[in-house]
């Protein structure tokens, strides 16, 4: 499944230096990715794209790595209704 989350920035120099953590998967759960990542041009917003077993299971591990330097909006993802999604990683593991 795939998993949305818009990042409303608090501390930018925390929440970008965290973030690193999330974009190479250091400790993140089995089959839970980061597939996109769209940073705005003055770093106050961040939209990723995640792939996951639930999104609970992409939030718990988010919300914990960056804690209180960004707010998380979370929404699953209609694959049947999306454009352009890439082809679900954990599938073909």
């Amino acid at each position: 499944m795939f998993v949305v989350v818009e990042h409303t920035i608090l501390n930018a120099p925390v929440a970008f230096a965290r973030g690193q953590t999330l974009l190479e998967g250091r400790g993140a759960p089995t089959g839970v990715q980061v597939r996109k990542f769209y940073p705005s041009t003055d770093q106050s917003a961040v939209i990723c794209l995640w792939e996951g077993n639930s999104l609970a299971e992409v939030r718990d591990y988010v919300d914990a790595t960056l804690g209180d330097s960004s707010e998380n909006m979370y929404f699953e993802v209609d694959a049947d209704q999306a454009l352009g999604l890439p082809e679900p990683a954990i599938a073909s593991a």
